[in-house]
This record gives C-alpha cells, sequence and structure tokens, in this order.
C-alpha cells in the first residue's frame, strides 16, 4: 500500500490507528484500501506489520509499527486482518519473530535481537500468535539473527524458528513468505541460490527475489531444482509449500469476487476514503496519557 501513489489514497503512517485508540478506525481503514486493491486486481497485500516499536532508535521500522507495545499491535492488527481479508484481500504480517527492537536496518545489514525466549514469548510472539488466531493468509520472515533460537542463521533461514516456532509451536497453517532475499542481511553472508534453498528448507513456502536480475534469479531457481534432485531439499517440503500456496489461492482467487470488484474510478481517492486518512492524519502527532 505504500507503493501507490495518487490517484490512489494515500495513507497516514499506521502508528496514527494505534495512537487513535481505535480499532473501528483501523478496520475502516482496512475496509477502504482493499476495496481500491481489488478495483485494481490486486489480491495480496503485504500488511499488517507486526513488529512493535520497542526501540525508538529502530531506523527501519519507525511509525510503520502499530503500536509500541505487544497487546496493542495484536489488537489493531486483528482488526485490519479481518477488514482486509473480508473484503477479499489477502493479509500478511510481518516480519516473524519480531523486528522492531533492532538497531539496524536489514536491508543493509545482519540485525541481531539478543533477548531470550521468555521476553520473545512475552512480547514478540504475541502479535503473530493474534495473527494466526485470525488465519491471516500469509506471514513474512525477518532476516534477523536470534541467538535464543539459532545462533548460526537468521530467521528466514532458520528451521528452528519458521518450522519449529511458527509452524509448529504456534501451529501457523498458512503460507509463510521470505523478505526480499537481496537484501544486504542475507545477500552479503550466502550466496542467492543457496539462500532460496535454506529458505525453503527452513519452511519458507515462497521466497521474494526483488532484485529485478533474471540471470540471478535463473540461477536461484535452478539451485532450488538441484537441491531436490539431490535430496538436499527434500520433496516432501516442496510439496507441503505448493499445498499451502493452493490453499491461500484457493481462498483469494474466488472469480465471484473479481465480479464484484468495484469501479477503480468510483473507489480510488474517493471521497469517502480521503476523510479516512484525515481522519488517521489527525494522531500523527497525538501523544496518549501516561506515556
Amino acid at each position: 500500500m505504500a507503493r501507490l501513489r495518487r490517484p490512489f489514497t494515500e495513507w497516514p503512517p499506521m502508528a496514527t490507528l494505534g495512537r487513535s485508540g481505535s480499532e473501528a478506525l483501523a478496520a475502516r481503514f482496512a475496509r477502504a484500501l482493499a476495496r481500491e486493491l481489488r478495483a485494481v486486481g490486486i489480491n495480496l497485500d503485504y500488511a499488517p506489520v507486526l513488529d512493535i516499536h520497542t526501540n525508538p532508535d529502530n531506523p527501519v521500522i519507525g511509525d510503520r509499527a502499530l503500536a509500541d507495545d505487544a497487546e496493542g499491535v495484536a489488537r489493531f492488527a486483528r482488526a485490519i486482518i479481518r477488514a482486509l481479508q473480508e473484503e477479499g484481500i489477502a493479509a500478511c504480517g510481518k516480519h516473524f519473530p519480531g523486528h522492531g527492537d533492532t538497531s539496524s536496518d536489514s536491508h543493509h545489514e545482519l540485525p541481531v535481537l539478543d533477548h531470550g525466549r521468555d521476553r520473545f514469548e512475552a512480547v514478540e510472539l504475541v502479535p503473530f500468535r493474534a495473527a494466526v488466531e485470525e488465519d491471516v493468509a500469509c506471514i513474512m520472515t525477518a532476516h534477523v539473527l536470534v541467538p535464543a533460537y539459532d545462533a548460526d542463521r537468521p530467521a528466514t533461514l532458520s528451521r528452528r524458528l519458521v518450522d519449529a516456532v511458527l509452524k509448529k509451536q504456534l501451529g501457523y497453517q498458512g503460507l509463510v513468505i521470505s523478505d526480499d532475499l537481496a537484501m544486504k542481511a542475507v545477500s552479503a553472508h550466502w550466496e542467492l541460490g543457496a539462500a532460496m534453498v535454506a529458505a525453503l528448507a527452513a519452511g519458507c513456502d515462497a521466497v521474494l527475489l526483488c532484485d529485478p536480475k533474471p540471470d540471478e534469479q535463473a540461477a536461484a531457481l535452478e539451485a532450488v531444482i538441484h537441491a531436490v534432485e539431490a535430496r538436499e531439499l527434500p520433496l516432501a517440503r516442496v510439496e507441503d509449500a505448493l499445498a499451502r500456496q493452493q490453499r491461500v489461492k484457493a481462498r483469494f482467487l474466488d472469480p465471484r469476487r473479481a465480479t464484484a470488484a468495484p469501479d477503480a474510478g468510483e473507489v480510488i481517492g474517493c471521497a469517502e476514503h480521503l476523510a479516512i486518512a484525515e481522519e488517521m492524519a489527525a494522531f500523527r502527532s497525538f501523544t496518549r496519557k501516561g506515556t
């Protein structure tokens, strides 16, 4: 949604929703956003951010976060996920297991979250549990190193986090998508093909390769094929990933929704949506009592 500029409605930062204290406003925002996306044929949005803004010096999350406390993020995330998906847009919670308390940007280097497991259970994982309970269509992994779970591999490449924690412990049955593997947190340490194989082996069901270099993308795909042929990447893991993708597509590629899509000219940037954005913007600098 951050990539779509006028004539689309340009939405204020998500922190405004947390500051408003209104889950109803969050739901109205999400429904309006969903209608604009559906009007141009988009059925997946990489939102909401489930990271908690616990570190004011975080260079990458900032006001993208819904709140600075776990329960606040969970409450508003539930409202957004529910509204988006009721309107036919697959939601994607990110970035598992949490990117809110980092002091570096994974686009440029590998952040380390040096908290114990008890802290993750009590804080970072709370919004992800809520998202799982709301049957969120997708969850995106973070390129962060969490030594309490895996001292060697960032979350995206870690079976101990993606498979053991997200899928087994939290019981997530949806689609797990990696963040962009071209980000320096991964690409500075792992060759792209090896990273792609490792992400799939860890439990990612789809990977993002956003750097538009066809030769590198083709080589990464070849690496996956060779890994399956060599039985380094179990065929059962690939089949599970495909099954998860098919379940999400079955939910959100409903031809009846396509025929019911609103007319773009009547929906994009309409007065109702602009009024919601203006209502959100009123909370840009609002400070809650006691903070």
